[in-house]
Protein backbone atom coordinates (compact mmCIF):
# COMPACT_ATOMS: atom_id res chain seq x y z
CA UNK A 1 0.00 0.00 0.00
CA UNK A 2 1.15 3.81 -0.72
CA UNK A 3 -0.46 6.69 1.34
CA UNK A 4 -0.05 10.03 0.88
CA UNK A 5 -0.61 12.70 3.29
CA UNK A 6 -1.62 16.59 1.62
CA UNK A 7 -0.41 18.80 5.05
CA UNK A 8 0.89 22.18 5.93
CA UNK A 9 2.76 19.84 8.52
CA UNK A 10 4.31 16.89 7.42
CA UNK A 11 6.26 16.36 10.32
CA UNK A 12 3.43 15.99 12.33
CA UNK A 13 1.78 13.43 10.02
CA UNK A 14 5.23 11.55 9.68
CA UNK A 15 5.98 11.64 13.36
CA UNK A 16 3.52 8.95 15.00
CA UNK A 17 4.20 6.63 12.40
CA UNK A 18 8.09 6.50 12.80
CA UNK A 19 7.72 3.75 15.30
CA UNK A 20 7.00 0.17 16.25
CA UNK A 21 4.82 -1.54 14.34
CA UNK A 22 4.10 0.89 11.35
CA UNK A 23 7.79 1.78 11.37
CA UNK A 24 8.28 -2.12 10.74
CA UNK A 25 5.48 -2.33 8.54
CA UNK A 26 7.41 0.41 6.27
CA UNK A 27 10.66 -1.33 6.55
CA UNK A 28 9.26 -4.33 5.18
CA UNK A 29 7.92 -3.10 2.14
CA UNK A 30 4.01 -3.77 3.41
CA UNK A 31 3.59 0.31 3.27
CA UNK A 32 5.20 3.45 1.84
CA UNK A 33 4.35 6.41 3.26
CA UNK A 34 4.80 10.39 1.86
CA UNK A 35 3.54 13.47 3.70
CA UNK A 36 3.69 16.74 1.76
CA UNK A 37 4.07 19.83 2.21
CA UNK A 38 0.65 21.31 0.24
CA UNK A 39 2.60 24.77 0.27
CA UNK A 40 4.58 23.07 -3.28
CA UNK A 41 1.56 23.28 -5.05
CA UNK A 42 1.13 26.64 -4.24
CA UNK A 43 0.97 29.05 -7.41
CA UNK A 44 1.92 32.36 -5.76
CA UNK A 45 4.90 33.68 -5.22
CA UNK A 46 4.26 33.54 -1.22
CA UNK A 47 2.98 29.87 -1.70
CA UNK A 48 -0.24 31.17 -0.15
CA UNK A 49 -2.91 28.01 0.82
CA UNK A 50 -5.19 30.09 2.66
CA UNK A 51 -7.89 33.09 2.17
CA UNK A 52 -10.74 34.61 3.58
CA UNK A 53 -14.27 32.80 3.98
CA UNK A 54 -16.88 34.34 1.25
CA UNK A 55 -19.59 35.89 2.59
CA UNK A 56 -17.41 36.28 5.76
CA UNK A 57 -16.97 34.75 8.88
CA UNK A 58 -14.44 33.50 11.44
CA UNK A 59 -10.89 31.95 10.18
CA UNK A 60 -8.98 31.14 6.79
CA UNK A 61 -10.17 28.31 4.46
CA UNK A 62 -7.26 26.36 2.31
CA UNK A 63 -7.80 27.36 -0.95
CA UNK A 64 -8.90 24.95 -3.80
CA UNK A 65 -5.67 25.26 -6.17
CA UNK A 66 -3.17 23.31 -4.43
CA UNK A 67 -5.50 20.82 -3.02
CA UNK A 68 -6.48 20.32 -6.51
CA UNK A 69 -3.07 20.27 -8.31
CA UNK A 70 -1.36 17.69 -5.59
CA UNK A 71 -4.56 15.40 -5.85
CA UNK A 72 -4.57 15.26 -9.85
CA UNK A 73 -0.34 14.75 -9.26
CA UNK A 74 -0.61 12.30 -6.97
CA UNK A 75 -3.77 10.54 -7.81
CA UNK A 76 -3.63 6.75 -9.27
CA UNK A 77 -5.96 4.30 -10.97
CA UNK A 78 -7.78 2.77 -8.03
CA UNK A 79 -6.96 5.84 -5.41
CA UNK A 80 -9.47 6.76 -2.18
CA UNK A 81 -9.06 10.22 -1.33
CA UNK A 82 -10.01 11.15 2.03
CA UNK A 83 -10.67 14.03 3.94
CA UNK A 84 -9.67 14.10 7.78
CA UNK A 85 -12.46 17.19 9.00
CA UNK A 86 -14.88 16.74 12.23
CA UNK A 87 -17.49 17.09 10.10
CA UNK A 88 -16.81 13.67 8.62
CA UNK A 89 -18.15 10.24 9.42
CA UNK A 90 -17.26 8.26 12.69
CA UNK A 91 -13.78 6.46 11.76
CA UNK A 92 -14.87 3.09 13.14
CA UNK A 93 -12.87 -0.27 13.18
CA UNK A 94 -15.30 -1.66 9.79
CA UNK A 95 -14.17 1.46 7.99
CA UNK A 96 -10.01 0.72 8.63
CA UNK A 97 -10.51 -2.72 7.69
CA UNK A 98 -12.28 -1.27 4.53
CA UNK A 99 -9.39 1.53 4.11
CA UNK A 100 -6.76 -1.76 4.02
CA UNK A 101 -8.01 -3.41 0.46
CA UNK A 102 -6.82 -0.24 -1.07
CA UNK A 103 -3.85 -0.05 -3.17
CA UNK A 104 -3.33 3.83 -2.22
CA UNK A 105 -4.93 6.38 -0.08
CA UNK A 106 -4.40 10.37 -0.11
CA UNK A 107 -5.04 12.07 2.73
CA UNK A 108 -6.10 16.02 2.57
CA UNK A 109 -5.52 17.33 6.00
CA UNK A 110 -7.53 19.72 6.92
CA UNK A 111 -6.62 23.02 8.71
CA UNK A 112 -7.39 26.53 10.14
CA UNK A 113 -11.75 26.60 9.54
CA UNK A 114 -11.54 23.60 7.04
CA UNK A 115 -11.35 23.48 2.98
CA UNK A 116 -13.14 25.24 0.46
CA UNK A 117 -16.02 22.97 -0.40
CA UNK A 118 -15.31 22.41 -4.01
CA UNK A 119 -12.63 20.07 -2.47
CA UNK A 120 -15.25 17.97 -0.74
CA UNK A 121 -17.30 17.99 -3.80
CA UNK A 122 -15.17 17.27 -6.64
CA UNK A 123 -12.08 15.57 -5.27
CA UNK A 124 -12.90 13.86 -1.91
CA UNK A 125 -14.04 9.94 -1.37
CA UNK A 126 -14.86 10.17 2.37
CA UNK A 127 -14.87 12.63 5.26
CA UNK A 128 -13.63 10.85 8.36
CA UNK A 129 -13.85 11.98 12.01
CA UNK A 130 -11.79 10.65 14.42
CA UNK A 131 -14.25 11.96 17.33
CA UNK A 132 -16.40 14.88 18.10
CA UNK A 133 -13.87 17.06 19.82
CA UNK A 134 -11.53 19.95 17.18
CA UNK A 135 -7.89 19.21 16.81
CA UNK A 136 -5.27 22.35 15.51
CA UNK A 137 -4.97 20.49 12.37
CA UNK A 138 -5.80 16.96 10.33
CA UNK A 139 -2.61 15.64 10.50
CA UNK A 140 -2.70 14.09 13.64
CA UNK A 141 -6.50 12.69 12.52
CA UNK A 142 -4.42 11.10 9.30
CA UNK A 143 -1.37 9.64 11.66
CA UNK A 144 -4.23 7.66 13.73
CA UNK A 145 -6.51 6.68 10.71
CA UNK A 146 -2.96 5.01 8.97
CA UNK A 147 -1.78 3.37 11.81
CA UNK A 148 -5.33 1.77 12.24
CA UNK A 149 -5.20 0.88 8.35
CA UNK A 150 -1.78 -0.32 8.22
CA UNK A 151 -1.77 -2.74 11.22
CA UNK A 152 -4.44 -4.62 9.51
CA UNK A 153 -2.17 -4.86 6.34
CA UNK A 154 -1.22 -8.77 5.77
CA UNK A 155 2.31 -9.04 7.77
CA UNK A 156 2.23 -6.05 9.20
CA UNK A 157 1.87 -7.41 13.37
CA UNK A 158 3.77 -10.48 12.49
CA UNK A 159 0.94 -12.69 13.52
CA UNK A 160 -2.35 -12.35 11.17
CA UNK A 161 -4.90 -13.79 13.60
CA UNK A 162 -4.01 -10.19 15.66
CA UNK A 163 -6.45 -7.96 14.26
CA UNK A 164 -9.33 -10.56 14.38
CA UNK A 165 -8.75 -10.39 18.14
CA UNK A 166 -9.03 -7.01 19.09
CA UNK A 167 -11.74 -4.50 20.02
CA UNK A 168 -14.07 -3.48 17.97
CA UNK A 169 -13.06 -6.61 15.57
CA UNK A 170 -16.52 -7.73 16.74
CA UNK A 171 -18.60 -4.53 16.48
CA UNK A 172 -20.76 -5.00 18.89
CA UNK A 173 -18.14 -5.73 21.80
CA UNK A 174 -15.17 -4.99 23.48
CA UNK A 175 -11.92 -6.88 24.28
CA UNK A 176 -12.20 -9.12 27.88
CA UNK A 177 -9.96 -8.31 30.68
CA UNK A 178 -6.17 -9.87 29.66
CA UNK A 179 -3.89 -10.90 32.59
CA UNK A 180 -0.15 -12.05 32.63
CA UNK A 181 2.71 -13.09 35.01
CA UNK A 182 2.82 -12.49 38.41
CA UNK A 183 -0.16 -14.69 39.22
CA UNK A 184 0.03 -13.07 42.60
CA UNK A 185 0.86 -9.25 42.43
CA UNK A 186 0.47 -7.41 45.58
CA UNK A 187 -2.38 -9.69 46.32
CA UNK A 188 -4.24 -8.70 43.26
CA UNK A 189 -4.88 -12.51 41.43
CA UNK A 190 -5.53 -13.60 37.91
CA UNK A 191 -8.43 -15.23 37.84
CA UNK A 192 -8.29 -19.06 38.37
CA UNK A 193 -10.51 -19.89 35.77
CA UNK A 194 -7.69 -18.71 33.07
CA UNK A 195 -5.51 -21.17 34.87
CA UNK A 196 -7.62 -24.15 34.43
CA UNK A 197 -6.50 -24.92 31.20
CA UNK A 198 -10.29 -25.71 30.50
CA UNK A 199 -10.37 -23.88 27.00
CA UNK A 200 -14.21 -23.70 26.16
CA UNK A 201 -14.80 -22.45 30.11
CA UNK A 202 -12.19 -20.27 29.34
CA UNK A 203 -13.95 -19.11 26.16
CA UNK A 204 -17.23 -18.50 28.11
CA UNK A 205 -15.47 -16.35 30.66
CA UNK A 206 -14.37 -14.52 28.28
CA UNK A 207 -17.61 -13.64 26.65
CA UNK A 208 -19.18 -12.51 29.48
CA UNK A 209 -16.76 -10.23 30.93
CA UNK A 210 -16.29 -8.75 27.28
CA UNK A 211 -20.04 -8.42 27.38
CA UNK A 212 -20.04 -6.88 30.95
CA UNK A 213 -17.14 -4.76 29.77
CA UNK A 214 -19.10 -3.66 27.28
CA UNK A 215 -22.08 -2.40 29.25
CA UNK A 216 -20.49 -0.53 31.56
CA UNK A 217 -18.04 1.13 28.88
CA UNK A 218 -19.56 1.70 25.61
CA UNK A 219 -23.12 0.52 26.25
CA UNK A 220 -24.21 2.53 23.02
CA UNK A 221 -22.59 -0.03 21.09
CA UNK A 222 -25.10 -2.86 22.51
CA UNK A 223 -28.22 -0.49 22.66
CA UNK A 224 -27.46 2.30 19.81
CA UNK A 225 -30.96 4.10 20.85
CA UNK A 226 -29.31 4.82 24.50
CA UNK A 227 -32.33 3.90 26.34
CA UNK A 228 -29.96 1.39 28.35
CA UNK A 229 -28.67 -2.47 27.60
Amino acid sequence: MRIDILTLFPEIALAPLRESIIKRAQKAGIVDIHAHDLRSWALDKHRKTDDYLCGGGQGMLLKPEPVFAAVEDLRKERTKVILTTPQGLPFKQKHAQKLSSYGHLIFICGHYEGVDHRIVDHLVDEEISIGDYVLTNGALAAAVVCDAVIRLLPGALGDDRSPAEESFSNPDLLEPPAYTKPIDFMGLKVPEILLSGNHAAIERWKQKQALERTRRNRPDLIDPSGEGA
